[in-house]
């Protein structure tokens, strides 16, 4: 007796999500269908400059090409659950993806420009011990649709709703580290600066990382975009409490990978990213140490207020502890900001990002087996 022949007809074949594809994947594939290459711009152009993903609407395509699309391929972007505005403006969505997980999303309105703040992973790999992310636990990496969904998905709602800059900046700083998720991120960030799509300038574009190393070095290569490091704290012993991460790559490594990184890029500074955390890394102490390891380091701090979440354990310095400490690192020649809270009561904040999420590392499910973690001294 003959066994039952399985169909696999292309009706039957997942449709291809083409939403991550730069232009050199849609030229690939374009040329394997017996297309010409230009086909790539058009449709760039029609999906993330036009926001149109009907490819029966695609009207510069040929009818056959466009029943063929139709056939085998698909744009698909998350589905919004939650669309919160806060005070200031700040808006924040929460994110279903199509396997059920769910991430989030910032947008923060400023007078000159239209930042907005990306996940790369569903929660984070990683495990700062001051970041809500991070206490979640850790499902997956983020497809580059995925990614570059959540920037088309800003673009449409803030054109239909009116009332707010469209977006003219991406930061990777969302859930999740971005160079732990590097091929992904590389082709999303490509797609963002693809003049046919987003054309934003590699200036416009900044990934923040929590200092993988040989990460970095390949990023100066593939995609030099400008480059944020959360440093937090400025030697090895405080580090490696804070960003665990650090015992790989340790503050001397990092120091010599954000050296290397600006050389090849006129101009560019790397900009240090640093939580204030009252009685922890907030000394006079620290800010000396802080000016000394950034002496040579063409860079630019940014000092943020902690973000509060629940069993944290931290508290935010004082507003006069801050200013006191950026003083510190001004007097030495060291160009320091404070940035502005956003979107606090939404929990939009930095470090205060949540999804929802199956965390397969059962990091979440750990921490609520102990009690809330004290101040690091």
């Amino acid at each position: 007796m003959e066994s039952p022949v399985t169909d696999i007809s292309p009706t039957q074949a997942p449709l291809l999500n083409l939403m991550g594809h730069d232009r050199r994947a849609l030229e690939m594939y374009f040329t394997a269908l017996g297309e010409k290459p230009f086909r790539a711009t058009q449709l760039l152009k029609w999906v993330h400059q036009q926001g149109v993903y009907d490819f029966s609407a695609m009207t510069n395509l040929s009818k056959s090409l466009r029943s063929s699309l139709s056939s085998q391929a698909v744009f698909v972007v998350p589905e919004i659950i939650n669309d919160q505005i806060s005070e200031d403006g700040t808006r924040k969505w929460l994110l279903r993806l199509e396997d059920g997980n769910s991430i989030e999303t910032v947008f923060i309105p400023e007078s000159d420009r239209g930042t907005l703040c990306l996940s790369s992973q569903v929660g984070c790999a990683l495990n700062c011990s001051f970041c809500a992310t991070a206490r979640q636990g850790f499902n997956r990496n983020l497809t580059a649709a995925e990614i570059i969904g959540q920037l088309r998905l800003a673009n449409q709602l803030l054109v239909r709703t009116g009332g707010q800059r469209p977006v003219t900046n991406v930061v990777m700083m969302g859930m999740g580290e971005p160079l732990l998720n590097y091929k992904n991120v590389i082709q999303a960030m490509i797609l963002m600066q693809e003049d046919f799509a987003y054309g934003l300038s590699k200036r416009r574009v900044t990934l923040s990382t929590s200092g993988l190393v040989p990460e970095m070095r390949r990023l100066s290569e593939d995609c030099p975009v400008s480059l944020a490091v959360s440093l937090h704290a400025p030697d090895d012993e405080l580090r490696n409490k804070l960003v665990p991460i650090n015992r790989k790559y340790p503050v001397a490594e990092l120091m010599q990978a954000c050296r290397e990184y600006t050389k090849g890029l006129p101009h560019q500074k790397v900009t240090f990213e640093y939580v204030m955390l009252a009685d922890v890394n907030d000394t006079d102490l620290h800010a000396r140490k802080l000016t000394k390891l950034l002496s040579n380091v063409p860079c630019k701090v940014n000092l943020i207020p902690f973000n509060p979440f629940a069993n944290s354990g931290y508290k935010s310095s004082s507003l006069s502890r801050i200013n006191h400490f950026r003083d510190i690192l001004m007097q030495k020649g060291v160009m320091t900001v404070t940035r502005k809270t956003r979107g606090e009561e939404i929990n939009a904040a930095c470090g205060q990002l949540a999804g929802k999420f199956r965390d397969k590392t059962r990091r979440s499910e750990r921490l609520h087996e102990v009690q809330p973690v004290g101040s690091i001294q």
